[in-house]
């Protein structure tokens, strides 16, 4: 018995040693080139082989290798991939060098990603570091100020509300002139769902915390494989994934408090009775014997002789309050990488009764089922709550106070309730006896499988799924202006947009003789998406306890409707590389659509680039300094498809008469219209000097738009004056400058981001007349001209001799008139900028770091339509700026305000009086942090723990007088752009966070 024991000892003994001679453990430790710290999560592997492992919290790694292997991989985020000899040492220690170059970083393109090194088309790109510690409320905000050519507008400082976003200018003047977003491989529904004339954002709902990467593509040759919906570029954003390595949990919070940038001056009580008593004196008191009599038979309350003086333009506003949460969970091995992650975030915005809220939870994982098998997928799901304020141009609107005389108390002394006895309606009851709630539930789905048929050949197909649903619901109660007639008032509306997409692409790639390189890629994708839309609205309700319409006496209105459209595409691209310094690149697509018309079904979108990095030449290897110098040029063709579902057709709607159902001819079609078409050159020019201590790029380009939608009027005697044609053209033309640079690289670094960009907008051809809506607005289209450049009354100031406000007769600007309706209309104004960018410093000194990033936008107007109201030199009750009490008095007085003449329009209809600058500097974001050493939170199992104080917006430098700079009221038509009508301004916002990693 003792002998078969030993045997069997003997026979495992061996078996061991020929296991152990087959594998050997490999340990090490990965520190930084640059300061020798530890660096955790550096993937380790062994070359050849999916095995690999990740570094612990101090570098250190143990892998398991063949005898065999040869080489070990180490790579890690913002460092060169370095590859180790294995050798016959078990231990390896490594220094990683940091990149020398942003030129190395991956950039992801349409349909697959490239090596910064190699692109040849126009693509600015934004990674974590342009996101994190930011409160962003929406991820597009995040453009602002860091991406050349890309200018941003926040619009409004309500919150949940679209941004404006142009790229390289305006390209359309009827069609939708914003970017398409791409979500992971999906074009996602950007189009603003609600019922509201100032549009919600459905981006809102998509947590700026998920983000890893946003790429905006520019240039023809970068956009055209989005083929007919690239005219005005494409924004591509990449979400977070797993990583393999130990499973990572990183905690995040901040909170923080708001106000706004800028509140208005206006008229205390004593101020506003003086101001109003000269302008009733000036007109003989409208034949009442003197103001307190005027003012009581006009008003509901004789409150002339109070003493009462209320705050009404800053009754609107209040401090805002906001905190987010965020827990993130990934990690994973070779085979399979997950990531969790959920968001919560309260804001409490700076006008009364606005607040958002965003609740949402993301989930992704890759898995590799076999060598040649990867397969993976992600869904997020989100709801968000947004408590509106009513639109600029409603007297509920809480900016809309300010109009209200400081003689009238805002509650009533008697009742101690909101004061219902004011000149204008008092919008804060809207707060108290009413409710707006937006509600948005919306789910964003992947799913992907990729297969490697040969080692240079891979399919990969996705599949994505975007629904959005919206529920609006408003109830008015009876003490409000528009519920009080009616007993209470509730609407109840729901808009969904159901987006399905699939992408299947055929990509090859493969170097020849080591001088020749090919990137192709050929792929179909399907797109179909659906809108679903219905209203209700009732009336009539017991109490104001009450605000379901199952409750109203009265279902006053309803409806519902439907609309769809879909794509479906044909695409190929073909990159090739020669030498490392000779790229060319070639792409078409093939985009057919229902919302062409019959005859014009299907568009080819074609284009081309070459680059040249010159610097791989053999006459530049002894310059040293020059580290990159590539050259390059493209054109190409793009669309733009928002021309609504069904213009093309001759449409028939349902028609009630005398209580009987029938159709009606409700639109004229063309069955050849068709998308706008985008031609685009571009020349860019990429360096990099002195071992990337500067580098940046120049880009100049020429976009032509052409087949612009127009409504073309016709005949009326078929029934309709009408039809919508492609038959304009427009142009857009600049310039773009990005300059880095690393200051200091040592203990204390510093390193500076600056772009600037310069457009020149042109209408080349408009069939008809210039479209001009008039009334209170200024923008105009006509040829020759900037889109919505300012047209009306040229403002000539004040007759010295008699107070009358003067305007210019014609565009010479000699001869002046007091006649309002002589002076002919002339150009006053371009709310185009001259040029716009950004400038940002970023400084670490030890654990210590500072960001600072600023904006800039100049040469642009703004027109303040609601100045003919607030800044009226007392031509109504409204109460008015504090300027307004320069008012001419006596002859041969210089002002610019005209004599104040109750109800006569001195000087207070639309002209350039009401046009500014709209010129600004504005610092938008500050951010001090500190990352606690990690001897002191190592005994806590912390990886890393941050702390960092944030303040977005604290300084603005600006000419204008309204509230924001940063601002265009959306209800007036996408014509009037640098409009303020009552506008909100933006919020300066303070916040603390903390950063915790596990």
């Amino acid at each position: 018995m003792k002998k078969r024991l030993l045997l069997l000892c003997a026979i495992l003994c061996s078996l061991s040693s020929i296991a152990m001679a087959q594998n050997r453990t490999i340990t090490g430790k990965v520190t930084s080139d640059n300061d020798k710290n530890p660096i955790p999560g550096v993937t380790v592997s062994v070359k050849g082989n999916a095995q690999s492992v990740q570094t612990d919290f101090n570098g250190n790694f143990s892998i398991s290798v063949d005898v065999n292997a040869k080489f070990l991989v180490f790579k890690y985020l913002g460092f060169t991939d370095q590859e180790e000899p294995i050798g016959s040492s078990n231990t390896i220690n490594v220094a990683l060098r940091e990149k020398a170059s942003d030129l190395s970083e991956v950039v992801v393109v349409g349909y697959g990603t490239q090596n910064r090194r190699d692109v040849i088309g126009s693509i600015a790109k934004l990674g974590v570091a342009d996101i994190k510690d930011k409160p962003l409320t929406t991820i597009e905000s995040a453009l602002q100020g860091n991406a050349p050519g890309v200018f941003v507008n926040s619009s409004s400082g309500k919150l949940g509300q679209a941004l404006q976003i142009r790229v390289r200018g305006i390209s359309s003047i009827s069609a939708n002139n914003q970017p398409l977003f791409v979500i992971d491989g999906v074009p996602v529904v950007t189009d603003a769902l609600g019922s509201y004339t100032e549009p919600d954002n459905p981006l809102a709902a998509i947590n700026p915390d998920d983000i890893e990467s946003m790429e905006v593509l520019k240039d023809a040759y970068a956009s055209a494989i989005y083929g007919a919906r690239a005219s005005n570029g494409v924004v591509i954003i990449t979400t977070k994934k797993g990583k393999a390595g130990e499973t990572k949990i990183d905690l995040s919070y901040f909170a923080g408090f708001s106000d706004p940038t800028k509140k208005g001056k206006f008229l205390n009580a004593a101020q506003y009775r003086q101001l109003l008593e000269e302008s009733l004196k000036n007109v003989g008191y409208d034949g009442y014997a003197n103001a307190s009599e005027f003012w009581g038979d006009n008003n509901a309350v004789n409150d002339w002789d109070t003493n009462y003086d209320a705050d009404w333009a800053n009754a609107a506003f209040r401090r805002g309050h906001n905190q987010q949460y965020n827990i993130n969970v990934s990690g994973g091995d070779a085979k399979t990488r997950f990531m969790v992650s959920g968001n919560y975030n309260n804001n409490d915005g700076i006008i009364i009764g606005n607040r958002f809220v965003r609740t949402g939870g993301r989930a992704t994982i890759d898995h590799t089922a076999f060598k040649i098998l990867d397969l993976g997928g992600s869904i997020n799901i989100s709801k968000t709550d947004n408590n509106r304020v009513s639109n600029d141009n409603l007297f509920s609107n809480p900016l809309q106070l300010n109009a209200l005389p400081p003689i009238q108390p805002i509650y009533d002394p008697a009742t101690g309730e909101l004061n219902n006895n004011t000149v204008y309606y008092n919008g804060l009851i809207d707060q108290v006896n009413g409710s707006n709630l937006s509600t948005t539930y919306r789910t964003l789905a992947t799913a992907y499988a990729g297969l490697k048929i040969t080692p240079d050949l891979t399919f990969k197909s996705e599949y994505g799924f975007d629904f959005n649903n919206l529920e609006e619901e408003q109830y008015l109660g009876a003490k409000t202006q528009d519920g009080g007639s009616t007993a209470g008032y509730s609407y109840n509306y729901l808009a969904k947009s159901i987006n399905f997409n699939t992408n299947n692409t055929l990509s090859y790639n493969k170097v020849f003789n080591e001088n020749h390189s090919l990137n192709a890629l050929v792929g179909f994708t399907f797109q179909d998406t659906k809108f679903r839309y219905g209203t209700v609205t009732g009336t009539g309700f017991p109490s104001d306890r009450f605000e379901k319409i199952a409750s109203a006496a009265k279902i006053s209105a309803g409806s519902s409707f439907e609309t769809a459209y879909t794509f479906v595409s044909y695409l190929a691209r073909a990159n090739y590389k020669y030498k490392e310094k000779y790229l060319v690149g070639a792409s078409i697509r093939t985009d057919g659509s229902s919302r062409f018309g019959s005859n014009k079904r299907y568009g080819t979108f074609p284009a081309g680039s070459l680059g040249w990095i010159i610097n791989e030449e053999d006459f530049m290897k002894g310059t040293k300094w020059i580290s990159m110098l590539k050259l390059r040029a493209s054109y190409g063709l793009t669309g733009n498809a928002e021309i609504g579902n069904f213009a093309s057709r001759t449409l028939y709607g349902g028609v009630n008469y005398a209580g009987v159902a029938g159709t009606l001819p409700n639109q004229l079609g063309d069955p050849n219209l068709t998308w706008e078409n985008t031609s685009d050159l571009n020349f860019g020019l990429d360096f990099g000097l002195f071992a990337d201590r500067l580098s940046g790029s120049f880009e100049v380009y020429k976009k032509k738009t052409t087949d612009l939608l127009l409504n073309v009027p016709i005949p009326a005697t078929n029934g309709f004056t009408s039809i919508t044609q492609n038959v304009g053209d427009l142009e857009n033309k600049g310039l773009e400058i990005s300059l880095n640079s690393k200051n200091f690289v040592g203990e204390f670094k510093w390193s500076t981001s600056f772009n600037i960009s310069f457009n020149r907008n042109k209408i080349t051809r408009l069939a008809g007349q210039p479209i001009f809506p008039g009334g209170r607005y200024l923008g105009r289209i006509s040829e020759g001209e900037p889109f919505g450049y300012f047209y009306g009354k040229a403002y000539a100031g004040v007759d010295p001799a008699n107070g009358d406000a003067l305007y210019y007769v014609d565009a010479s600007r000699t001869a002046t008139t007091n006649d309002y309706s002589a002076a002919q209309n002339q150009k006053i104004g371009n709310p185009n900028p001259k040029f716009f960018g950004g400038f940002g410093n970023r400084f670490s000194y030890k654990n210590f770091d500072l960001d600072v990033q600023t904006q800039f936008v100049y040469g642009n107007d703004l027109y303040n339509a609601a100045g003919g109201f607030q800044s009226a030199n007392g031509d109504y009750f409204d109460n008015q700026t504090i300027d307004q009490m320069d008012y001419w008095r006596t002859p041969g007085q210089i002002t610019s305000i005209p004599q104040p003449r109750f109800g006569e329009s001195n000087g207070t209809r639309p002209s350039s009086r009401y046009v500014q600058s709209g010129s600004y500097l504005r610092v938008k974001n500050i951010i001090l942090g500190y990352n606690v050493p990690k001897a002191l939170i190592k005994k806590y199992k912390m990886q890393n723990l941050r702390v960092y104080v944030s303040a977005l917006n604290p300084f603005t430098i600006t000419h204008y007088t309204g509230y924001d700079p940063e601002i265009n009221t959306t209800f007036a038509g996408s014509v009037q752009l640098g409009h303020d009508f009552y506008t909100p301004p933006q919020a300066r916002t303070i916040t603390f966070g903390l950063n915790v990693g596990f």
